[in-house]
């Protein structure tokens, strides 16, 4: 049986003790934490030097690579493709390779169709100056034969490709769903150059209102954007059930380095012309109306404004080309200051 003294001691000596324990070992800890605080700063700059070192000449591999863009992109497509290949039709192992080729004989068709389209000047015979109707033999020579290799060549690939999804000849092992069909022919129009230029020329003839004037600066934006996020959205599920060499390879080249590369150029450069004009608020319906719709520098329609200080409104890539080279609004020549 315990004393009433054991119990006192019990219930306030120990407690005591314990708390006085537990306060030493973490005035100590607090001691440890504070030391490694102390030391950390040179630690880390150690550290990330030492990364950075590391990394460099990865970085100047991965900037070379970003320097080949035809390279690059069919690089990133071949990727991708193997992708799709592993998630949206599992167990066709050379379909990426039947769809990209396909995908480029399509691109080679539009391009010189277009090329057909745009073209104005349809002699046959280059001549010596511009001024002279005196024919340069050897040009002219050089001239023809491309000229009919380009239409001979668009022929064959014409018929061959009719003939093969006309008579399904060679098709036996290249079963593609719809669904791989749609994802890998929209990636690949936003990844082409030919048709990534139709793209723009369409969105640029609609005149989005969104875009304000600058959808030089936007398109490339969106389009690397969709390219990482319909890649990341594919890599996930494999990097968690596999095949893990495949999906290490599309995050790597699809996701990773697509990102890097938008990032230091595209939506930098968006970023950088976009700050610009970002002190200025966009105009109201009623302040539009008020100033008949028409920008002061371009002399168009506007459907969306930014507004100045001194109350002039202008379409926003016209006021973003103006204040790169003046400070000055271009109507009442006010400096173009917030107060």
């Amino acid at each position: 049986m315990m004393s009433h003294k054991d119990t006192i001691y019990s219930f306030l000596v120990v407690p005591m003790m314990v708390f006085t324990d537990y306060y030493n070992r973490v005035k100590d800890l607090k001691c440890i934490s504070n030391r490694i605080n102390e030391l950390w700063p040179p630690i880390g700059a150690t550290l990330v030097n030492f990364l950075r070192k590391v990394y460099e000449p990865v970085d100047r591999v991965e900037k070379a690579f970003f320097n080949l863009k035809n390279l690059g992109v069919m690089f990133n497509q071949i990727c991708f493709f193997m992708i799709c290949d592993q998630v949206l039709v599992p167990g066709q192992k050379v379909t990426c390779l039947y769809t990209l080729m396909f995908y480029n004989v399509l691109a080679y068709c539009v391009a010189y169709i277009r090329e057909l389209i745009e073209k104005e000047d349809w002699s046959p015979y280059v001549k010596m100056t511009d001024h002279t109707n005196i024919k340069h033999l050897a040009m002219s020579a050089t001239k023809i034969v491309l000229e009919w290799t380009k239409a001979v060549t668009f022929i064959i690939t014409l018929v061959f490709m009719l003939l093969v999804f006309g008579l399904e000849t060679g098709l036996d092992n290249y079963k593609p769903s719809i669904s791989y069909v749609i994802v890998t022919f929209l990636y690949y129009m936003i990844t082409e150059k030919v048709f990534a230029e139709l793209i723009f020329s369409l969105i640029n003839y609609l005149q989005i209102a969104a875009f304000e004037n600058m959808e030089a600066l936007w398109i490339p934006v969106l389009f690397q954007i969709g390219t990482i996020a319909t890649s990341f959205t594919l890599v996930l599920p494999l990097l968690v059930w596999g095949p893990y060499r495949v999906a290490l390879l599309g995050f790597y080249v699809n996701v990773y380095l697509r990102f890097k590369d938008s990032y230091t150029s595209t939506i930098k450069e968006l970023t950088s012309e976009r700050a610009l004009i970002s002190p200025y608020r966009f105009a109201t319906s009623e302040e539009l109306g008020t100033f008949e719709d028409v920008c002061a520098v371009c002399l168009n329609p506007m459907k969306l404004a930014r507004i100045t200080p001194c109350h002039h409104i202008f379409h926003g890539d016209c006021l973003r080309k103006w204040v790169k080279t003046s400070n000055n609004c271009p109507i009442c020549k006010r400096e173009l200051k917030f107060d």
